[in-house]
């Protein structure tokens, strides 16, 4: 029979914000218990750290080069801006099998369409942050008698130019019950008391998505929340000790741009205690979803997915945000799956991707998952069950943001190799220096791991189309190369290259 969905999803989360992940402090009872009862994925990557590409990538089971929405609509450099028209997408799939779908809160995977537009029930909420202007927010203040949005407390660095920095947190003054979290999650038990009836009526099997607009910056919380955590009790990312030695140039140009050098260490622990006390709202605002999951009786006929679109640096190697950096800050983020029938209290050690829950959704209301031609299913693990086949590594992409900036990444169990074709390439020993401070990409000692890594991704990019693979095919030593790298289409022949000899076949 299919199973109910509620697919729960932050934005800009890192993975050592919950206590599951292993933060003593934390404040995520509700997501501890996910994981306690489901299974925890240890090795969840995004397939890209950027908000629209990894959403239209979850929408399609497509990785971003293949959809090619590459950028979020804020910072577009050119690129596409919507899946083009007739383009596979798991909602439309479940709405022809028979499910209620639903999505309350961020959609931001693309711009001249909405959810809607892929039949999705909910409120319109665009854009990337809080939209506190909403009318459908405002009608939600004004029948409780609630006050409307105001700030201060406001914390930002300065620009190179001298001006202002983005906004990175302030104070909210609201009660709990008028925040946007509040809101969205209320929204939501409306939706699932709803689908529920239509499930209690007819049978009928719901997906519904609550996507929050945070713990993405600017952090503005409540007081209670802005002050949930002492700073003094933080302790700062190793690799705030981040010298940019060996690394590409952008980075510390990135850093400048997110002011992190015009700022006192003690902002950035205040920032980080804020960004917790961010994540602990809305641990909160998904247990009166979960409270109601339970009040209605669907716990067990319902899968729970929590994960988020990417990660956030709060500091990390001095800076904010995300961008053309591809540590583990942003590419490793929390997923957690909780299955009917599943195995509890499990933790998954295999490379596994915010892709993949495309093709689980499918799995989950039996439907072929074929068509989300880059997801693999994850229900076989969450019941517990080995995945000998499954592969040893992860690939990841990168495209821009403010600017075009195409970045490949291959991790393995010890190593990350990123491939930079403007710049240094980068390679990191994640057993002996997990913050990947030292570059190690041109140590002599590891020729045969870059080697092995670079030949390796090479692989992988061409299998699936991925067309940055022609970069690595005359840069770097990939091995035999079994077609014509100049494609000039002026010879009947076909450059078989091995070393320094060429041969027409």
């Amino acid at each position: 029979m299919p199973s109910n969905i509620l697919f729960l999803m932050t934005d800009q989360h890192r993975a050592d914000t919950l206590g599951a992940y292993g933060n003593a402090l934390a404040a995520t009872p509700v997501l501890d218990e996910l994981a306690r009862t489901g299974t925890r994925f240890d090795r969840w990557y995004t397939p890209t750290a950027i908000c629209t590409p990894a959403r239209a990538s979850l929408l399609t089971g497509q990785a971003p080069f293949r959809h090619r929405v590459l950028a979020n609509h804020e910072r577009n450099v050119g690129y596409r801006e919507d899946l083009a028209e007739g383009t596979f997408t798991f909602v439309e799939a479940l709405r022809e099998n028979g499910y209620n779908t639903g999505l309350v809160g961020k959609w931001h995977a693309g711009t001249e369409k909405n959810a809607a537009d892929f039949g999705f029930d909910g409120p319109d909420l665009p854009g990337w942050h809080n939209p506190v202007e909403n009318e459908d927010y405002l009608g939600f203040l004004r029948e409780r008698d609630l006050p409307p949005y105001r700030i201060s407390d406001r914390i930002r660095g300065t620009l190179p130019n001298g001006g202002p920095g983005n906004l990175l947190a302030a104070r909210l003054h609201q009660p709990v019950e008028a925040t946007f979290e509040y809101y969205l999650a209320t929204r939501t038990i409306e939706l699932l008391e709803q689908y529920a009836a239509d499930t209690e009526r007819d049978g009928k099997p719901f997906f519904l998505e609550l996507n929050f607009f945070g713990p993405h910056l600017p952090y503005i919380v409540p007081d209670a929340y802005f002050d949930m955590f002492d700073p003094e009790q933080i302790e700062l990312p190793k690799s705030i000790a981040e010298t940019f030695e060996g690394k590409p140039p952008v980075q510390r140009n990135y850093s400048a741009h997110w002011t992190f050098d015009t700022m006192p260490l003690e902002v950035t622990r205040k920032l980080i205690a804020i960004y917790w006390g961010y994540v602990a709202l809305i641990d909160e605002q998904i247990g009166r979803v979960m409270d109601a999951l339970e009040r209605l009786g669907l716990v067990d006929d319902t899968a729970v997915f929590f994960t988020c679109d990417h990660g956030e640096f709060t500091g990390s190697h001095r800076l904010h945000d995300k961008g053309p950096a591809m540590y583990e800050d942003i590419y490793r983020t929390p997923g957690i799956l909780r299955v009917p029938g599943g195995r509890a209290g499990q933790v998954r050690t295999e490379f596994v991707s915010l892709l993949d829950a495309t093709a689980t959704i499918l799995d989950l209301a039996g439907i072929d998952p074929s068509p989300a031609i880059d997801s693999r299913s994850l229900l076989p693990m969450a019941r517990g069950e080995q995945q000998p086949d499954w592969a040893q590594d992860i690939v990841c992409e990168f495209h821009g943001h403010h600017f075009p900036y195409p970045q490949r990444m291959l991790r393995d169990d010890h190593h990350k190799l990123v491939v930079n074709p403007d710049s240094v390439n980068e390679l990191y020993d994640l057993h002996a220096d997990p913050d990947e401070l030292l570059n190690v990409y041109d140590h002599p000692e590891m020729v045969p791991v870059r080697q092995r890594m670079m030949k390796r991704l090479y692989t992988v990019l061409r299998e699936r189309g991925d067309n940055f693979y022609h970069w690595m095919t005359t840069m770097y030593d990939v091995g035999e190369v079994d077609y014509d790298p100049t494609q000039s289409g002026l010879d009947e022949t076909t450059y078989r290259v091995s070393g320094d000899e060429a041969s027409l076949a």
